[in-house]
């Protein structure tokens, strides 16, 4: 008999060990997003696209988010050496351009009333594909926070900005995405 009990007492606490890795709640979030960045050469521009994300809440102020965007546009990049003709001056080449960012890490966040404000850190990679000029991949990180506002229970707006930092190219970037959509809360 007491060998049962304690059986059942190490099952009882595994199964609240267990439990206690399980996301407790979290959301799922898809906008519309907006990414100013300064590629090789270039003076800062901007492409638009989307970004998704999903939280898990592991505890009652802290989540980890799984982020993604994609954003689209022509960049202007310099002409390279030798298509210009001796003493002319080459404009830019316009390249259709496609930019990914995968990024992943700890968000922090309190809810007051109807507005839930956060900030997060991330590390993932980023890929840039453009028309003509090639492609690349780097290691990036990201820095930035937002605002959701409850417009009904499982029903939320976000306004989100993050900094993120890649080396595409083999050159920095600084880069600037913003972002805003409709949130899925559970």
């Amino acid at each position: 008999m007491r060998k049962g009990w304690v059986l059942g007492f190490i099952l009882l606490s595994f199964t609240a060990l267990a439990s206690a890795q399980i996301p407790t709640g979290g959301n799922i979030y898809a906008g519309y997003s907006y990414f100013n960045t300064n590629m090789v050469g270039t003076d800062r521009q901007g492409l638009n696209g989307w970004e998704g994300s999903l939280e898990g809440k592991f505890f009652p102020f802290v989540g980890i988010v799984a982020d993604f965007s994609a954003n689209y546009g022509d960049l202007k990049f310099p002409s390279p050496a030798g298509t210009c003709a001796i003493g002319v001056v080459c404009s830019p080449a316009s390249v259709n351009t496609h930019v990914d960012n995968l990024l992943f890490g700890p968000r922090v966040s309190v809810s007051v009333g109807p507005v839930r404000p956060f900030a997060e850190a991330m590390f993932g990679a980023a890929h840039i594909n453009t028309n003509g000029f090639g492609s690349d991949t780097s290691f990036a990180t990201a820095i930035g926070g937002g605002l959701d506002y409850r417009i009904f229970h499982l029903l939320a707006w976000r306004f989100e900005g993050d900094f993120i930092r890649t080396s595409l190219f083999n050159t920095t970037q600084h880069n600037a995405r913003f972002t805003t959509g409709v949130v899925l809360r559970f």
